[in-house]
Formats: structure tokens, C-alpha cells, sequence
């Protein structure tokens, strides 16, 4: 367990240890605890709650594994549970517990929220442990818009090269990114909903301050703003799937293409070959002489090579082969 203490509001990061962290909590009237717990919960792991001095009974989620999207606001006292994207496509989860007098925020493995958080403390300057709650939440939720706008770059450039030249593996790489936005979206819906529903709740009362009514209305709107881009992420990977059909489609009209110009130059011979190989007495008896085999047997195939190159030049089908055969060479 690696615990460090924020001062608010000038976001100074200092380690301290557990049982400082303890006294800490005790006696502090404005103070935020980052606990950062191991990936994997060691066998016999104690509850951070009573590791911090806290509720045991109340708390026993907090730090917990497999918990839930949470979002609770009891009187003088809030709890969260918010999705935080760690490490491209990994989904990490913060846990909160806030108070009048200080904030906790539990979470297993580095996710550099922290340090965020730290770095905007002094330009944003909260006056208390609520504020803060609300920038730690505003920051988890811009995880998310930068992944989700990384992707979206990352599907135009795909989308890009699929016009210059179409390969295999782009089509595996666009079935990833649209997997990476469904998790974007699957991962951070639910949550919105849950907080949407309380604050809501929350902002109907009469003696909810004016200044935490502007804070919520600011998060409802980034997180309406970020879920605009995960939706613009799924859009963008959906086009550039047909796009690539559109592509595919184009190769196997020019590949149809070319059957239809060689069965137009063959079928005519085809027919001449089978009507004179009939094993008729006229055929064999009067079509004896050498000059008529050269006249029939090639004379004729040539006579109808030479009318269909001419057909389908006037009919521009040959042109549109070649422009076909220069743009797949590009």
C-alpha cells in the first residue's frame, strides 16, 4: 500500500505512511489521501477503511475488487466509484469517499490521476474537499476523451492509408479500434447514468449551495461532451468499415469487369468452334479443302476478335479497364 497526502489547495504530493495517514485523517480539515493498493489483493488483505481509521461497516467497498459504478450522497458524505482509463485500452476504477473534512481515493495500480489532479490544483484553486471531489471526477472523465480522441486519429490515419493502398490487416486493426470504442462507451454509460441520477437528486434540493450547483452543471457537461467523442470514435470506426467494403466492392467490380471483356472476346468463338466441330456429312464431305480450314478457323475468330475490340472501345468499357488497372497500380 503506497499512501500520499495532497494539500488543497496547492497541490503539493507528500508519501506519508499509514498510521500518519491515520492521524492525518483524524485531526485534517481540508485534506486529500491517494491510496494506491496492489493490482492482485494479496491473501489476507485488510480493508483500507480500517487500515485509514475509517468506517469498516460503512465503507466496506471502498478499495474492494469487482465492485460496481457508484454514486452515493448521504447528507454530509458522498461515495464513488468512477471508471478510469488506464494504459490505452485497461479500465481502471478510483474509489472516493469524500467528507466535509477530507477526501479519499482508493485505487489499485498507478493511473497518474493523481498527479493531474495535483498539477490543476493551483490554477483552480478549490476551497474545499467537495471542489476537489469534483475536479478528481472531471479528470477521470478526461481519460477518456483523450483516449477516445488518440482513436479517433488513429481511424482516420487507418482510413487514410486504406485509399492510398488496401491491405489484410487494416481490417483487423478497424475490428480493434471498434472493440476499443465499445468498451469506451459500454465502460463509461453506465456511470454517467448513475451520477446523472444522483446529482440530479441531489441538485432538486433546497439546500444544495449555488456554488455546487455550477460544479455539478460543469461535470454534466464535459461528460456529455466526452460521450459526444466516444459516439463520434464509433461513428468514424462504422465509416471507415464502409469505406473498406466500398473499396472491396470497387476491386471485385473491375475483377467482373474483366470476365465480361474476355467472355465478350471468347463466346463468339466458343459458338464458331462448336458449330463447325459438328460431325455432320456436310461438314466432313464439303469442308475438305485446306484454304477453307484456314478460312473458317481463323479467318472467323479473327473477323470476331477484331469486332468485339471494336465494340467495346466505342462502348468505353475499355477505357474504364484501363483507368481500373491505373488506379489499383496507385
Amino acid at each position: 500500500m503506497i499512501v500520499s497526502v495532497v494539500t488543497i489547495p496547492d497541490g503539493v504530493v507528500v508519501p506519508i505512511g499509514v498510521s500518519e495517514a491515520r492521524e492525518r485523517l483524524a485531526a485534517a480539515s481540508c485534506l486529500l489521501v491517494d491510496v494506491e493498493l496492489p493490482e492482485e489483493p494479496p491473501p489476507g488483505e485488510r480493508p483500507v477503511a480500517h487500515e485509514l481509521g475509517l468506517q469498516p461497516e460503512e465503507l466496506a467497498w471502498l478499495g474492494r475488487v469487482g465492485e460496481a459504478v457508484r454514486a452515493d450522497y448521504l447528507g454530509d458524505r458522498a461515495g464513488f466509484i468512477a471508471p478510469v482509463m488506464v494504459e490505452g485500452d485497461r479500465v481502471s476504477h478510483v474509489h472516493v469517499f469524500v467528507t466535509e473534512r477530507f477526501l479519499v481515493a482508493v485505487h489499485r495500480g498507478p493511473i497518474g490521476l493523481l498527479r493531474s489532479l495535483a498539477a490543476r490544483m493551483p490554477h483552480e484553486r478549490p476551497a474545499d474537499t467537495v471542489a476537489v471531489l469534483f475536479l478528481l471526477l472531471q479528470e477521470a472523465l478526461e481519460t477518456f476523451r483523450r483516449t477516445a480522441l488518440r482513436a479517433r486519429l488513429s481511424v482516420e490515419d487507418l482510413e487514410d492509408a486504406m485509399f492510398e493502398q488496401r491491405r489484410p490487416e487494416q481490417v483487423y486493426r478497424l475490428a480493434r479500434l471498434r472493440r476499443h470504442a465499445a468498451l469506451l462507451h459500454h465502460t463509461l454509460l453506465p456511470y454517467l447514468q448513475v451520477v446523472d441520477e444522483t446529482l440530479t437528486r441531489r441538485m432538486m434540493s433546497r439546500s444544495f449551495p449555488e456554488e455546487r450547483k455550477q460544479q455539478t452543471y460543469a461535470f454534466q457537461q464535459q461528460a456529455r461532451l466526452v460521450l459526444t467523442d466516444i459516439e463520434s470514435l464509433q461513428d468514424a470506426t462504422r465509416r471507415a468499415f464502409t469505406s473498406y467494403s466500398s473499396l472491396v466492392s470497387g476491386e471485385q467490380n473491375g475483377v467482373i469487369n474483366r470476365l465480361a471483356i474476355v467472355s465478350t472476346i471468347f463466346l463468339p468463338l466458343t459458338f464458331i468452334t462448336g458449330f463447325f466441330g459438328m460431325n455432320f456429312t456436310f461438314m466432313t464431305d464439303e469442308l475438305e479443302s485446306r484454304a477453307v480450314f484456314w478460312l473458317l478457323a481463323v479467318g472467323f475468330q479473327v473477323i470476331v476478335l477484331l469486332i468485339a475490340l471494336y465494340v467495346l472501345h466505342r462502348t468505353r468499357l475499355w477505357r474504364k479497364l484501363r483507368d481500373d488497372n491505373g488506379g489499383a497500380e496507385r
